[in-house]
């Protein structure tokens, strides 16, 4: 078995191994848009890079019935069915087609297996998922369809768990996420972002902090370190962004660099580590451009897998 076997929920998974859920059904192509398309891009890198301990489960979609139990029944129709097309349009790519419904179905379904996996296991875990944290209750935004990162925090809710923490690093906002916890104890966001797009005015349980490329590092500690009582967490959700690299168009920062971005996963994994709670991930943003190609892309991800695997 090499590492970018793609085992199914079936097979029993080895003792130790790191999982990584992914499926061919994730990619959408025809929108030209890395979140549909680039995480078979991370995979072909596993594959000529191996990351030891590292397996890839494919996971089974999200059901409907996870779906609406965040977002509007009427929006879940609109994507499911591509029909009324009012609400299928609002799908945060602006068109329809079966295809993107299979593409976020299985994602999102990713995104969902891996926090239980992990919260069950209290192990690390990730989805090469994408598109998920500027979703609302009754439409798409920013390449986001659904809301994975609260649908996942939902069913960990639902098995047990009392105090889900969602991490969001992504170069933008996560005021999607914000506006879908509002009222749903036991979850709570961190958000340090580089980019005002969907920015919103802290919560309850949502705390935003905007940042810069000659300070990142150390407000993102200091985002950690607000965390009250960090040991009682759960589960960390994990919405591993990418896109602050100074050489991505879409949300990048000067000054935050490959190295800095590294940095940034050690200090994550290493704060988890050290209050004993797991982590599951997902890849979100991260952008090709002329400056910035499809497998610096992909290398940029393999930094989160590589950190949780460790």
């Amino acid at each position: 078995m090499t590492t970018t076997d793609i085992l199914s929920t079936e097979t029993t998974i080895p003792t130790g191994a790191s999982v990584l859920f992914y499926s061919p059904d994730y990619i959408c192509r025809g929108y030209h848009i890395d979140t549909k398309e680039k995480a078979a891009d991370v995979i072909a890198a596993l594959e000529s890079t191996p990351i030891a301990g590292v397996v890839v489960v494919a996971p089974d979609p999200v059901t409907r019935e996870q779906l609406v139990a965040v977002h509007d029944p009427r929006y879940v129709r609109g994507v499911l069915d591509g029909r009324p097309e009012e609400w299928a349009i609002r799908n945060g790519l602006g068109e329809w087609s079966p295809g993107l419904r299979d593409s976020v179905l299985a994602s999102t379904g990713g995104a969902v297996a891996s926090a239980l996996h992990s919260f069950v296991h209290r192990t690390n875990s990730g989805s090469a998922s994408s598109g998920l944290h500027h979703s609302g209750r009754a439409r798409g935004a920013g390449f986001c369809t659904f809301n994975g990162l609260v649908i996942a925090a939902r069913e960990v809710l639902a098995r047990g768990a009392k105090r889900v923490l969602i991490l969001d690093l992504d170069a933008h906002c996560g005021g999607g996420t914000a506006s879908l916890i509002e009222d749903l104890a036991g979850v709570e966001q961190v958000d340090v972002a580089v980019n005002g797009y969907d920015s919103y005015t802290d919560t309850v349980n949502s705390t935003l902090l905007m940042s810069m490329g000659d300070t990142y590092l150390e407000d993102v500690a200091q985002a950690l370190a607000s965390v009250v009582d960090p040991s009682t967490i759960d589960l960390v959700i994990y919405n591993a962004g990418m896109d602050p690299h100074e050489r991505c168009r879409t949300g990048g920062e000067r000054g935050i660099t490959t190295a800095v971005l590294a940095r940034r996963e050690r200090m994550v994994f290493d704060w988890a580590r050290g209050h004993g709670v797991p982590v599951s991930y997902v890849f979100a943003g991260g952008y090709a451009n002329k400056n910035l190609d499809r497998a610096e892309v992909a290398d940029l991800h393999l930094l989160t897998v590589a950190e949780a695997a460790r």
